[in-house]
């Protein structure tokens, strides 16, 4: 700010910059009008911070015994807000250097940023040292009274319509310690001349600073900062009682987690995972998020930055002493303390959850049944990809039941001598995947398979590659020849060899099948995998799986025809009666319409059917059939 040309004038004139931005403000940022009184009470509340450190130094200081406090009244009829504390006050040089003085190489910048960004006004607010200028917002003039805490100073008196010019006069009469504010609004701005107005925005921004706040001598900020609190002097009930009070959630949360951190930052966070997963937060990506704070001062509501997206369901509060008070969302990502921040908040809550899934595997299990939806979606984050590893659970062969869990750690430690890869299969639901052809080997050889039942997982395991040194590997795909040279764990009668001859029937049969399924299948083949079934299909390293297709159509995406292999079990009785009926006669219907049918029960298995009406039609067939032939065995 600069003077006039009369040096000792009491007039002062705004620098050009400044009457630019006041226009701006005054004319182009009513949607974030609001944003003026959290800057008003910000203000208050430093001004009290540093009245305290004068006190911590032993200074000498101005009505030493008048307590630190900040009081806000109104008057609806004169239209008149004012803001008082009992902080450091101010002189004229003061009143000359700080009020509203724009950070000294930020101005051009930031009329470049507000003109840019007017819809974001509440998070660019301050960010140049303007915080106290948005008080235009809602004013047609505004009067300071202060008085400085250093005795012998005079108490002044600032004025301004935040137009061309402001105006400091020397006040007579004595006044106490500290800076009221008054701020005269608008007439289209009188709303914050109203109790519930103001009593909102203090609660939405300034609950918890430190200092009592009273509105019309009514203390509003009555809920205590409880991150700052040791650990130690807090029950149960005022966790719970703050968890409801953040989230209105009418149950408590599951877990806590409490850290206040010293070095190398210093910061505080309270952080709750609650019982349920909010329905919502998969429908909307604006559910998640920390509430951020400086110096118990709300900077941003759900800040998306701090915890990365898949640990959304995570609610709480981080507050900040080396943030500073006035940061915008642009800026947030580039500031080293905040990354560091972010990162060490990551932290803390992979290791409280390490931590519970080892010491507490119950709890864990219920923390997985209601948010591994959510957590699974981390499968990108590389950074965390170890850990993320660690805490995943799946369903296994080697459960019980759908609601055993079974870690990679679990798995990997049930190995058989020479296994290098965790075999896992893809199905709807665990009774879909046991019913599976597929797995039939695998169950042979005791080898343990993963379960899984949700699309998602398959994204994950195709993501994340390995565990350890061990490959993932579908039971559509993997090694049959290692596979087979491990010992049998279910002891069953092995069939007759084919002869020489039946072995090239056998052959023929398949071509015959090819034949009559032309382009619907990649390959028909012996199979290697199959035990106790007669067919089934398989898909091709390179093809998308039956899931993937189904998640695909399921978001009406065209995939076409995927092609498969089928394979036919030889020692199978059908498939042996079937090669008895092609020696006979190789064009006899019957083949084709035992092909059709396995083929398209194989489809139904693993869910790709699209129209079973052919096959029930041809089942009903079959039936007819052999109920002829049972008929005429029985001599019935």
């Amino acid at each position: 700010m600069g003077s006039t040309e009369q040096e000792h004038s009491s007039k002062y004139q705004f620098k050009a910059e400044i009457k630019q931005l006041l226009d701006i403000l005054v004319h182009s940022l009513y949607t974030s009008r609001e944003i003026f009184l959290r800057e008003l009470i910000s203000n208050a509340s430093d001004a009290l911070d540093k009245l305290r450190f004068e006190i911590t130094k032993g200074s000498e200081i101005l009505d030493k015994d008048i307590p630190l406090e900040i009081k806000i009244t109104f008057d609806e009829k004169k239209k008149l807000l004012t803001i008082a504390d009992t902080g450091i006050g101010m002189t004229k040089d003061d009143l000359i250097d700080n009020i509203g003085t724009i950070a000294k190489s930020g101005s051009a910048d930031f009329l470049k940023m507000i003109a840019d960004n007017k819809s974001d006004a509440a998070n660019i607010i301050g960010r140049f040292g303007v915080g106290f200028y948005s008080v235009f917002m809602a004013a047609e003039r505004v009067d300071i009274t202060t008085q400085s805490f250093k005795p012998g100073e005079k108490p002044m008196k600032w004025s301004s319509e935040g137009l061309g010019d402001f105006e400091i006069v020397e006040i007579e009469d004595t006044i106490k310690r500290g800076t009221t504010i008054e701020v005269h609004l608008k007439e289209d701005a009188k709303e914050f001349a109203e109790k519930y107005r103001i009593e909102g925005v203090i609660k939405k921004y300034s609950n918890f600073i430190s200092f009592p706040i009273f509105l019309e001598n009514d203390k509003v900020n009555n809920i205590k900062a409880l991150w700052r609190e040791p650990k130690s002097s807090i029950t149960s009930e005022e966790y719970n009682e703050f968890y409801k009070f953040l989230t209105y959630d009418s149950e408590e949360p599951m877990d806590i987690l409490h850290a206040s951190v010293d070095a190398p930052i210093q910061y505080y966070s309270l952080l709750f995972i609650p019982k349920k997963e909010n329905e919502f937060f998969r429908m909307s990506r604006e559910e998640y998020g920390l509430d951020l704070y400086v110096r118990r001062v709300l900077i941003q509501h759900k800040n998306k930055d701090i915890l990365p997206e898949y640990l959304g369901f995570v609610k709480g509060v981080v507050d900040s002493e080396d943030l500073p008070l006035n940061i915008s969302r642009e800026t947030l990502q580039e500031n080293s303390v905040f990354g560091k921040i972010s990162k060490n908040i990551t932290a803390q809550v992979y290791s409280y959850l390490q931590k519970k899934a080892k010491e507490k595997p119950e709890e864990y299990a219920a923390f997985w049944k209601e948010y591994n939806r959510v957590f699974k979606l981390g499968y990108s984050d590389f950074l965390n990809a170890d850990k993320y590893m660690e805490l995943l659970r799946f369903n296994s062969s080697a459960n019980e039941d759908e609601n055993g869990l079974t870690s990679l750690e679990d798995y990997t430690g049930r190995l058989q001598n020479e296994q290098k890869e965790i075999y896992y299969a893809l199905g709807t639901s665990r009774d879909s995947i046991i019913s599976s052809p597929q797995l039939e080997i695998f169950k042979n050889k005791g080898l343990e398979v993963l379960f899984l039942s949700d699309p998602l997982d398959e994204f994950v395991l195709s993501s994340i590659r390995k565990y350890k040194d061990y490959d993932f590997k579908s039971i559509d795909t993997a090694d049959l020849k290692s596979i087979e040279k491990l010992a049998d764990k279910i002891e069953k009668e092995k069939p007759v060899e084919l002869s020489k001859d039946d072995s090239l029937q056998f052959d023929s049969l398949l071509s015959k099948m090819k034949d009559i399924l032309k382009d619907k299948v990649e390959e028909v083949r012996a199979s290697e995998r199959l035990v106790d079934s007669p067919a089934c299909l398989i898909s091709p390293d390179s093809s998308i799986s039956s899931t993937m297709q189904r998640l695909m159509r399921l978001s009406n995406k065209e995939i076409g025809m995927q092609k498969k292999i089928f394979e036919i079990n030889k020692d199978h009785a059908l498939i042996r009666n079937l090669l008895k009926v092609f020696k006979a006669d190789s064009n006899d219907k019957y083949i084709n319409l035992v092909t059709d049918q396995l083929f398209e029960s194989a489809l139904l298995l693993e869910g790709s059917l699209e129209d079973p009406h052919k096959l029930v039609s041809r089942l009903n067939e079959l039936l007819k059939d052999s109920s002829e032939w049972y008929v005429e065995v029985k001599k019935i």
